[in-house]
């Protein structure tokens, strides 16, 4: 099984959610998706309606054209045991870490049964320790939203976690607003987060767009995690929450380069020294304005600066001003050091 390891890279995980719609194929159809476009997971949410919900919880928005309530809807997301099985093996195939949200302690057993390469906990279970427990006792890395919790609460639930035997930790910075603004989004978290853990800060993003997760991995985010839509034009209330797979590339393609940016720090007086033909060439000298006699005390008027460099630099005019030209200079000509009287 591919492991999940946010200290080789920054971990760019496709979140599915529920836009399969309760179709094996569909959901077989978005895991080649991810990972054609280059992504490291691919996250399902697994949902056993029985063992989470009640048949009279409300909706959130009333969305769906065929379930009367959102108990019926969570039934209609149900996947068979062999079909989640099947998406992992299809997942690992095509390179991919297979990971998904479990939403009850028989959701954790199921998913542990047909393996997963980390635990994710989403952001509206991290109250919920029964599921915390079960999820943290195999060792495995645990990846926690936290998009509807404040601190005292994400400190509960970590604490929880590493003592139940949790493995690697990252939290991630999560806004429950589907979709959510450039306000909303929260980089400034990030930091806090890696500083109040001792984790791997990340963020779990719901802009639909690829701007958050790049800004996020250049502030230091180690796992970030964006919603998935084969087209705009699909059924589904995270629609408007979602990249399409083609953005999705694009993301992880600018991911790689910030990455590989951030490991390259540079010198400047290591690259001015390499550049030095360079600079000679778009660089400038000091040339007289007009032909001046041997012996002129030059003004400031008499020198201008012209490409190419190789002469005396512009920004020595100041140190010249005033001297005596041993010998004559002609309209153009490069003033020299040696053309100066002490």
């Amino acid at each position: 099984m591919r492991p999940l390891d946010w200290d080789r890279g920054v971990v760019v995980v496709g979140e599915v959610g529920q836009a399969h719609d309760g179709s094996l194929g569909m959901a077989h159809a978005f895991v080649d998706a991810i990972a054609d476009a280059g992504a490291d997971a691919v996250k399902f949410q697994t949902h056993i309606a029985a063992a989470e919900s009640q048949p009279d919880e409300p909706w959130r928005v009333e969305f769906s054209y065929e379930d009367a309530t959102r108990f019926d809807y969570w039934r209609r997301m149900e996947l068979s045991a062999e079909g989640w099985a099947g998406l992992r093996r299809h997942a690992e195939d095509r390179g991919l870490a297979f990971l998904s949200s479990p939403f009850s302690v028989e959701a954790v057993e199921l998913l542990r049964a047909v393996g997963v390469a980390a635990w994710k906990v989403a952001s509206g279970e991290v109250a919920h320790p029964m599921l915390l427990d079960a999820v943290a006792g195999d060792g495995l890395p645990v990846v926690l939203s936290s998009g509807m919790s404040g601190w005292a609460e994400l400190d509960g639930a970590v604490a929880r976690l590493r003592r139940g035997g949790a493995g690697p930790l990252a939290v991630l910075q999560c806004t429950s607003s589907y979709p959510s603004g450039p306000a909303q989004v929260g980089l400034n978290v990030l930091a806090e987060l890696g500083r109040r853990y001792g984790c791997a800060p990340g963020l779990s993003d719901h802009s639909g767009t690829i701007f958050p997760a790049l800004a996020a991995v250049a502030l230091g985010a180690r796992v970030v995690e964006v919603h998935v839509t084969l087209s705009r034009a699909m059924f589904g209330p995270d629609v408007a929450a979602s990249v399409t797979d083609a953005e999705l590339a694009t993301l992880v393609a600018g991911i790689r380069q910030i990455e590989v940016m951030l490991a390259s720090p540079v010198d400047k007086d290591a690259v001015a020294e390499e550049l030095a033909p360079l600079r000679r060439a778009f660089g400038r000298s000091l040339v007289a304005r007009a032909a001046l006699p041997a012996d002129h005390r030059l003004g400031g008027a008499d020198l201008v600066a012209r490409k190419p460099g190789g002469g005396m630099a512009p920004d020595r005019l100041e140190g010249v001003l005033g001297k005596r030209l041993r010998r004559p200079l002609g309209e153009g000509e490069r003033l020299r050091a040696e053309d100066l009287s002490p």
